[in-house]
């Protein structure tokens, strides 16, 4: 994650700089560090910025599960299925679509961050 983009998903959820300190457990400085581009952004931080990103929507009761949308096979033995989280597939390590099943979430999201359902929610 760029800089731009976090400090685009900040303003998208509304929050100060020191609102979002607080709600992701971090010094001020911490997140300006990061909107300055004086730190990388760790993967872990950027997951729950999307997660509240996603959620603050509150649109997960209208979606469409993943598993529906790509028409999955093998839905059965994915986490996302299991948690019964479609819209949450980005989020969860081991699923199956794309290949993600045993990457970082690192390399899952940059997979993610091309598919339909991952860019629908952030949008």
């Amino acid at each position: 994650m760029e800089k731009a983009e976090f400090s685009k998903i900040r303003k998208k959820l509304g929050k100060t700089q020191k609102q979002l300190s607080a709600l992701l457990g971090m010094s001020l400085k911490t997140v300006h560090s990061y909107e300055q581009g004086w730190r990388s952004i760790p993967a872990h931080i950027e997951r729950q910025l999307f997660f509240l990103l996603i959620n603050q929507r509150e649109r997960s009761n209208e979606l469409a599960p993943c598993w529906e949308q790509k028409e999955c096979q093998e839905r059965e033995d994915c986490p996302a299925w299991e948690f019964q989280s479609g819209h949450l597939c980005w989020f969860l390590c081991g699923t199956l679509c794309e290949c993600t099943s045993e990457t970082t979430y690192k390399d899952k999201i940059d997979i993610c961050r091309s598919c339909k359902i991952f860019t629908s929610l952030v949008e």
